[in-house]
């Protein structure tokens, strides 16, 4: 039996992986909803009613392709992020949702967003190497942004909040994973909580990793902030523990395609999807040593000289101008619950305390996939 449930088939998504690759979805378990960018300037919202998704709403106000939703659990707030270079924070109210423009101040797209543990600020990443964390000001009524210039040297592909609120994981293209303070004074109160953190000024770089000699992409902290994870475009994930002048790292290679995303279950378990199409596990042994588990979905099996043929015979049929080779008919090929890249992971449920039993993954084949971990005997213990 498959870990997962049916897919939620998102209609014209994925038309190229350019224009693609930053569709993402930002679910909200405990209402049954979920709000997705199906490749276009819209956000959808989908509510699970009697076991059937149903559209309720269709948010519009962005003129580009959205690339960053982030749905926040306390305070009920979407935040998007769009390559018009805008953002807006969505408020429900008896008449729908209602847009707040936040001005960025950017002049490249904006590529990622996410709302800090507390829910008072949230951080852009963009495309003009900079990253902007925005607060509310009660006293003019307004969201206000600054920004964290003259660190990176390429765009920043992914961000991810440290759970004491304040320290800022981002990856970008230029290969480097880097953590910075987003200490404001007046938003962050002081607590013992932060230790040297609350110390720091706004957007003092607090580390660089350079153990990525090619595009980074995905970042998150594990439960307790003492671990940060981040995969590159070279097939590689990277732990990173202690997080600071005396970090200790460790890579793991995989031989299969480039992780996209990460997300850790537990302080021992982290799952990675990419461009294999099917989500990877790792773990951690009692000494902390980090590998790679197993593939989390089940597939059909195909010889490989079929497979292989398959793709050398598909290639000259397309070569000749034909959609399939005949002799690519006959074999069976490997299907599982996603068909292309998968760019996106989000929790939807915790068991306990700081693990995460059932999470959702989308992916450039229109697709939105719920994983359950609850019959997986084999990883329960490392959650």
């Amino acid at each position: 039996m498959r870990p997962h449930s049916s897919p939620l088939l998102i209609d014209h998504l994925a038309i190229t992986l350019a224009a693609s690759i930053y569709a993402k979805i930002a679910p909200i378990a405990t209402k049954g909803m979920i709000a997705f960018c199906p490749n276009n300037s819209e956000v959808h919202i989908y509510k699970l009613s009697e076991d059937k998704w149903e559209k309720v709403h269709v948010l519009q106000k962005h003129d580009q392709i959205v690339s960053g939703i982030d749905w926040s659990y306390r305070s009920n707030k979407i935040v998007t992020v769009s390559h018009d270079r805008n953002s807006y924070v969505w408020n429900q109210e008896a008449t729908g949702w209602v847009p707040t423009l936040v001005i960025l101040r950017l002049n490249r797209a904006a590529l990622c967003v996410q709302w800090s543990p507390k829910e008072n600020k949230f951080a852009v990443g963009s495309g003009a190497k900079t990253v902007c964390i925005c607060y509310y000001e009660q006293e003019n009524n307004w969201w206000v942004s600054k920004l964290i210039r003259k660190r990176h040297d390429s765009s920043v592909t992914s961000i991810a909040w440290h759970p004491n609120n304040v320290l800022l994981a981002t990856t970008s293209t230029d290969g480097k994973c880097r953590v910075f303070s987003t200490f404001i004074k007046g938003v962050d109160a002081k607590d013992s909580a932060m230790g040297n953190s609350a110390d720091t000024k706004f957007g003092e770089q607090i580390v660089q990793l350079d153990l990525c000699f090619c595009w980074a992409f995905g970042v998150r902290w594990s439960p307790s902030g003492n671990t940060l994870a981040y995969v590159g475009h070279n097939s590689m994930i990277y732990f990173v523990d202690e997080v600071g002048p005396s970090a200790a790292a460790q890579s793991v290679a995989i031989r299969d395609l480039p992780l996209r995303d990460v997300l850790f279950l537990s302080e021992r378990m982290v799952v990675g999807v990419g461009f294999d199409c099917n989500p990877m596990v790792f773990v951690a042994d009692e000494s902390g040593l980090w590998s790679f588990l197993r593939f989390l979905d089940e597939r059909k099996s195909a010889s490989s000289s079929a497979k292989y043929g398959s793709q050398f015979s598909e290639a000259f049929g397309k070569f000749y101008g034909q959609s399939k080779f005949s002799a690519s008919n006959n074999v069976e090929q490997s299907r599982g619950a996603h068909d292309n890249c998968i760019n996106c992971i989000l929790p939807l449920a915790k068991q306990r305390k700081s693990s995460v039993t059932r999470f959702t993954t989308s992916g450039l084949d229109g697709k939105i996939v719920t994983w359950d971990l609850q019959k997986q005997e084999d990883l329960l213990d490392y959650l």
